[in-house]
């Protein structure tokens, strides 16, 4: 399945330079207008659609963006990629349709996408067969995990929704996952961590008093004693009365991702601008050392 979203560039010698330059800025985000600090759908009419997206991520080139579509011709959930090729956007299919994919989450440096407990590599040809994280990860019903710039695996359990831990590098070898403070652990729901790449602040969907309705994205910030610091609820610009969920950064700083959930088998896509999270920051900085 192929999707075309934008003309190959003009081939006049005399402007190829220029012409190239004007694409990569025009074509940018799937060549989307850039959100404010209220947050939009993503890509109308190519990501979000009738059908349900969600899981959204781009790769560090921003060449590569990679979700879960349900509908339409996909039947089951499917991890999908449209990829920058050739001066245009082109959508593929990821692995085969019907494969169990999890929530999937892309690594740092763009050449892992973890399934869960699971995970796939790039390659030279493409990416690899699953393959699993080993003990003690495979034993642990795992539904989001995202890494950070040093390894740092951050994850939930589909069994202990409430509970969200780490597991760090020291010494060359991975260590025992740990739990969060409460700060982060507390609320009717606590899941889908996302790490920032530098460790300096966790996102997280919760359902928590005095939200905005269901699940609302909430952020700590880390402080430089390496304590995680209170929950902060990322506002009305992000939040509805619907579950917001799954939120993330770009690889550039510039944009939050996430989905809000609908009901019915219904989910889209949306983006924020990231100058959110510094506003949180400064605006909690009684709170925030």
């Amino acid at each position: 399945m192929l999707l075309v979203l934008f003309l190959n560039a003009c081939t006049n010698k005399k402007n190829k330079v220029v012409e190239e330059e004007k694409l990569t800025s025009e074509a940018s985000y799937l060549g989307q207008k850039p959100p404010g600090l209220k947050a939009e759908y993503f890509a109308p009419g190519i990501v979000t659609t009738e059908n349900m997206e969600f899981f959204g991520s781009f790769t560090p080139n921003l060449k590569e963006f990679y979700f879960l579509r349900k509908g339409g011709a996909y039947k089951k959930a499917t991890l999908v990629v449209i990829e920058y090729k050739n001066n245009q956007w082109v959508e593929s299919v990821v692995l085969p349709i019907g494969t169990a994919v999890g929530e999937p989450t892309i690594s740092p440096d763009g050449n892992i996408i973890y399934l869960d407990y699971r995970y796939i590599e790039r390659t030279n040809t493409g990416w690899s067969s699953i393959k699993s994280l080993g003990k003690p990860f495979e034993d642990i019903p795992i539904m989001r995990l995202t890494a950070s710039s040093s390894g740092t695996y951050v994850f939930d359990e589909k069994e202990e929704i409430g509970t969200i831990r780490y597991s760090t590098i020291k010494n060359g070898k991975r260590e025992a996952p740990k739990a969060f403070n409460s700060n982060i652990n507390s609320g009717k729901w606590t899941a889908h961590p996302f790490i920032a790449p530098d460790e300096s602040y966790i996102i997280w969907d919760s359902e928590r008093e005095n939200g905005f309705g269901e699940t609302d994205l909430y952020i700590s910030f880390r402080d430089e004693n390496g304590s995680w610091g209170p929950a902060i609820n990322m506002g009305a610009g992000i939040n509805t009365e619907k579950n917001e969920l799954y939120g993330s950064v770009t690889p550039d700083g510039k944009y939050l991702f996430f989905h809000t959930y609908l009901g019915k088998g219904k989910a889209n896509i949306s983006w924020v601008d990231a100058k959110i999270i510094e506003t949180l920051k400064q605006s909690n900085s009684n709170t925030v050392k």
